[in-house]
């Protein structure tokens, strides 16, 4: 058993006990600073390195699902049911967490992007999903929340007939943000890091789809009455629409911390310049920051979440919404799998293409075999 940091983290917010809990990691992550980015960018950059999160190739999922999985946990759940897009990284870290407890994963993967070949339906993370025993589900919509959960919900009902006792995750927005608890304590921890090494931080950049993510560290910093101002780059919906959500879902996580009405909507600042062309789509903003984060500083970053995130953060310093010389603090959520569904747009960035890969001279759709040779 690992030793956890988790007693000290309450002891800022003490309500972040009363919810049970699966331990998934001893924490905290590493909070360094992004020297060759801060010069380029002209602000003193630091990264959370959430990405590290210690389960099946890690992810801010790993701090939600300590909560689900809880919860799953006191229910004596056999079985965890969860929906997400086919690349989904949620569903890839459930699945692991839900074996690591001993219980079975079942997985529905929603049509949320327009991309039929091999490379995005069958590698990334749906390989690790198949790694891991998961049962797969599709679900043909892609933009229909309401109905995703509901169908879990049936899928649900059926196994009970069966004899089994199954725990869902709901991701829409009728069902308790209980997993946006993780990234209170991670507000908390965060602070703490900061305090410790006398790092004054004025901007925190996070990306925001299910608002999980971003209410939880928002209600965390606002009872701990941080200055940060916390952007959320969104992901999958327009600023107007995300902004209604977050607002609502951080004042949900108050009320279940005991801190009702704990924000107003000018707390919540969205951002979607890098949104377009949707969800999961790669687009110039994108690509510039996926490639400078790993030429810059050897880290790599996702299309879907972590890439959009960066780009969202470069374009609020070069618009002024984020002055030069701040201090200002990436919140790198994950996603590295989910690259390998996306090879064919992701090469052409470094010049990288089948006519011009070449291994001994032979190009990689070559029959032969060097190691034969």
């Amino acid at each position: 058993m690992v030793k956890s940091n988790f007693e000290k983290l309450i002891r800022d917010i003490p309500s972040l006990g009363w919810f049970p809990r699966a331990e998934l990691f001893s924490g905290p992550t590493i909070l360094e600073p992004l020297e060759n980015l801060s010069i380029n960018l002209g602000v003193n950059l630091f990264i959370k390195r959430d990405d590290t999160l210690p389960l099946a190739m890690g992810g801010n999922k790993v701090r939600q699902l300590e909560y689900y999985l809880g919860e799953a946990i006191n229910q004596k759940a056999d079985t965890i049911l969860i929906t997400g897009s086919v690349q989904s990284n949620f569903a890839r870290l459930c699945a692991a967490a839900a074996r690591k407890f001993g219980m079975k994963p079942i997985v529905q993967l929603e049509k949320r992007v327009p991309k039929s070949n091999l490379e995005y339906n069958r590698s990334g993370n749906v390989l690790l999903l198949k790694m891991l025993g998961a049962k797969i589900v599709y679900f043909s919509e892609g933009e229909n929340e309401k109905q995703a959960d509901e169908n879990l919900n049936i899928i649900a009902g059926k196994l009970r007939k069966d004899g089994a006792n199954p725990y869902i995750i709901h991701l829409g927005i009728d069902y308790r943000p209980l997993g946006a608890l993780g990234y209170t304590a991670a507000a908390v921890e965060t602070i703490q890091q900061a305090n410790e090494v006398k790092l004054e931080i004025d901007h925190i950049v996070l990306p925001t789809g299910s608002a999980l993510t971003h209410s939880g560290f928002l209600a965390g910093t606002s009872i701990m009455k941080h200055p940060a101002t916390i952007h959320g780059i969104c992901v999958r919906r327009a600023s107007s629409l995300q902004t209604e959500r977050v607002l609502r879902r951080t004042n949900e996580v108050g009320e279940l911390l005991g801190y009702p009405n704990l924000v107003g909507v000018d707390a919540v600042n969205t951002d979607d310049t890098c949104l377009p062309p949707g969800y999961g789509r790669l687009n110039n903003y994108v690509s510039e920051a996926i490639k400078m984060s790993a030429l810059e500083e050897g880290i790599i970053l996702d299309p879907v979440y972590s890439g959009k995130a960066l780009a969202g953060l470069i374009h609020l310093i070069r618009s002024r919404v984020i002055p030069s010389g701040q201090n200002v603090l990436f919140l790198h959520t994950g996603g590295v799998p989910a690259n390998f569904g996306y090879q064919s747009e992701l090469e052409p960035l470094y010049g990288l293409s089948e006519n011009n890969l070449r291994v001994g001279g032979l190009s990689p759709s070559s029959s032969t075999n060097p190691l034969q040779q």
